[in-house]
């Protein structure tokens, strides 16, 4: 069994993966249940697709913390992480697509005296 961890905005993976016959599960649910919508589904399976090897590793993933987005990000940048413990060789194609980069951007904090991050009230002369 091999673990790694992805991380994107608020969201934490964590991916256990071991042989099998193609099985992901994300927090006890298939990731076709949990992440219902179709490209969020793709960026799950991406890691597989680009090294070519779909079908031969059980996931079991638990995430947490924000979005369904952010969330699949997370669990593709985890899967990357494990795929690459597991073999040295998938690192080149992976990178090629940025699967193994953190994307730091994450929510500004609002600030005091303005209703969000940078937006203002309604400036009035008189």
């Amino acid at each position: 069994m091999i673990n790694a961890i992805g991380r994107r905005k608020s969201s934490v993976a964590r991916v256990y993966l071991t042989k099998g016959d193609g099985k992901i599960v994300v927090n006890g649910k298939d990731y076709k249940e949990y992440f219902p919508q179709t490209h969020v589904q793709y960026s799950v399976v991406a890691p597989f697709q680009t090294i070519g090897s779909e079908n031969i590793y059980d996931l079991n993933i638990n995430v947490n913390g924000g979005g369904f987005k952010g969330q699949a990000e997370a669990v593709r940048m985890g899967i990357s992480r494990a795929l690459i413990k597991l073999n040295e060789d998938f690192r080149k194609p992976l990178k090629e697509k940025k699967f193994l980069s953190r994307d730091a951007r994450v929510v500004e904090r609002k600030k005091y005296g303005k209703p969000k991050a940078r937006k203002s009230f309604q400036f009035s002369k008189r």
